[in-house]
């Protein structure tokens, strides 16, 4: 199987009042764009795995980055670096959770760009939004199978979240 990725992230905005610059009007656009092809070096993945999955309230949801999930057509996922991780707290439907979601702090956990012992990234609020990409050659992180594998996503105490995923990675 090939894969080819354009993953892109755009903020445009306006503001309008007076400033030291003389202008009434302030129009910022903020962007960044990754271009994946199919392969496992720097500017390349070969791994693709995007859900749509419900963690119970106070709950953890611990995805095995190598050897236990499968992609869309049923091979086994075996990530040895990902590269990018989309994590919308919300279904596709877009009707709202009422928990926040927490990544990180798994037994075994992939820590890649969490760094440190146990760390968390959170709360991710109902309707929230968490990317990280990296298209270099090490990505935003290493997988080791079996010790460091495991992408934990918690939801909160306000009840049951579905929450979107999306991982880009590849296999060596």
């Amino acid at each position: 199987m090939t894969l080819s990725c354009d993953l892109s992230v755009r903020l445009a905005a306006s503001q309008r009042g007076s400033s030291d610059f003389g202008g009434d009007r302030f129009t910022p656009t903020v962007a960044a764009a990754i271009q994946l092809a199919s392969g496992t070096g720097a500017g390349q993945a070969d791994i693709l795995f995007v859900d749509e999955r419900t963690v119970s309230a106070s709950s953890n949801d611990d995805l095995d980055l190598s050897g236990v999930l499968a992609d869309a057509f049923g091979a086994t996922i075996a990530a040895a670096e990902i590269v990018a991780i989309l994590v919308i707290n919300g279904p596709i439907s877009g009707e709202p959770n009422l928990s926040d979601l927490t990544i990180g702090g798994a037994s075994n956990a992939f820590e890649g760009f969490l760094g440190g012992t146990s760390p968390t990234v959170g709360p991710i609020k109902p309707g929230g939004v968490f990317l990280l990409a990296a298209g270099d050659v090490a990505g935003i992180g290493t997988v080791g199978a079996g010790s460091t594998d495991e992408l934990r996503i918690s939801a909160g105490a306000g009840g049951d979240a579905t929450y979107q995923i999306a991982i880009i990675a590849r296999s060596a």
